[in-house]
This record gives structure tokens, sequence and C-alpha cells, in this order.
């Protein structure tokens, strides 16, 4: 997998680019990254790729044929075909779902915007997918760029040492993970639950489900409004809400 971005910034992404498993899996291969700066496109000697806002208001507003630019020059560098990316708060949600269907994918440019925004027809023209990480802003693209990138490579065969990892994490199935433990059996007064000590796997596997149903009813009951439930869910969920009536009663 490609994967470049587009950024003012390009030092930001060393972070992931060396450090981690992204890290290591950049050095075995698995994956390549590239930035492309736009100051390079810039049809002035000072690089600036930014101006004042048509209809007036506050801020700079990134312009459209740097970027544009950069975006055609970034594509040139593979024989795939690239889906262009534009990181920001008005784009659709990242998702485990959206990042399992990036991880399939070769070639991935990454726009991060900065300033006060990018010049709509840019936006309409050369971004295939807006995509956000949250209800908030942040300064610029590239922070949630790289948690993009992070979602999507553990995804990628080979990235992680073992994919059973990413198979069990929260959302890999629609619903929160479950607790985990390690050694000390004893932390500040607190005991790792003797059922993940018994060796019963089936026992541990329907204890480690209810305890997801539990997790994601307390913490993201949205995730189980919408899920269709399979009946060993069904069966424990009935469980945990006639505990939680009893407690109320």
């Amino acid at each position: 997998m490609l994967i470049q971005a587009i950024t003012i910034f390009p030092e930001m992404f060393d972070s992931i680019i060396h450090y981690g498993v992204t890290g290591r899996a950049n050095k075995q291969g698995i994956w390549q990254f590239q930035s492309v700066n736009p100051r390079a496109f810039a049809d002035n000697r000072l690089g600036y790729i930014d101006d004042r806002p048509f209809g007036g208001g506050p801020g700079m507003i990134m312009a459209a044929p740097p970027l544009d630019a950069a975006i055609k020059y970034a594509k040139a560098q593979s024989s795939h075909t690239a889906k262009v990316i534009c990181l920001s708060p008005q784009g659709k949600p990242l998702t485990h779902q959206k990042a399992a269907e990036l991880a399939k994918l070769p070639h991935l440019i990454l726009l991060c915007g900065r300033y006060e925004g990018i010049d709509e027809r840019l936006l309409q023209s050369s971004v295939d997918e807006e995509i956000s990480i949250g209800d908030f802003v942040v300064s610029g693209g590239e922070l949630p760029a790289m948690m993009l990138m992070d979602a999507v490579l553990r995804l990628v065969p080979g990235v992680l040492g073992d994919i059973r990892s990413a198979e069990q994490d929260s959302f890999s199935n629609g619903i929160l993970d479950c607790p985990h433990y390690t050694k000390p059996l004893e932390f500040q007064g607190m005991a790792v639950p003797e059922v993940l000590r018994s060796g019963n796997h089936n026992l541990i596997a329907e204890w480690r489900l209810e305890q997801s149903l539990r997790r994601t009813l307390e913490r993201r009951p949205d995730l189980l409004e919408k899920r269709d439930l399979i009946p060993k869910e069904s069966r424990l969920l009935k469980k945990i809400l006639q505990e939680q009536r009893e407690i109320q009663s």
C-alpha cells in the first residue's frame, strides 16, 4: 500500500512512519509513505498557497490550483488508481468498517487542510471523499490523517504480529471490546476474574462476549440499538438487563 499526504508539515508524519507497529511495517516494505508539499506548486516565489476568502470573514483559505497540482503529482507516482480523501470535520465519521474498506486499497492520498478551510471547488473536483474523526475541530488535517492511517494500516495483513489483535478490537464486530488482564493476579485489591484462569475456553469466550455487551450497553448503547443480535447475544443481553432491573428494584 502507498499512502501519500498532501501537507505543508510533512515532518509531523515521522511518528507513524518510524515508530510502533506502523513504523516496523514501513521498514518491512508492507506500506510506503510519501509526502507532497503543495507549496512546491505555488505560483509565487514565497510559496503562498492561501488567500483571503471571497465574501469576507476571518482566516485564510487554501487555494485550489496548488492543491490540485499536488494531487495530480501524487497520483502520477503510482500505477494504481488512488482514492483521494480530505480530512474534515464536515466529512462522514471514520468507523472500523470504513477503515477495513480503505485497507483493501493500494493507494490512498490524504489531503490535510489548514487555516480556515479549502476552496470548495477543489473539494468538488479533486476529492473522492471527506472523512471526519469526530465532532470537533483541530488546527489541521495532519493529526486526523495519522489517526486514519493507523486505523487502516493495522488492518493490512502483516502489519500486526497477530491478526487476531485486530479481530478482537472494539468495533471490529460492532460492539466494544471486553476487559483484559495480565500478571500479577492481584493488583490494589483487585483480582483477575476466576473464569480467565479456568482454562475453559468456551466459558472464557462467553464471559468475554458478555463483558463486551455490558460495556457497550453502559458506554455506547447506540451500537446495540442498530445491531442485529445473534441468539447468544440476545440471551446474554436479556440476562444483563434482568440483573440491572433487579438491582434497581
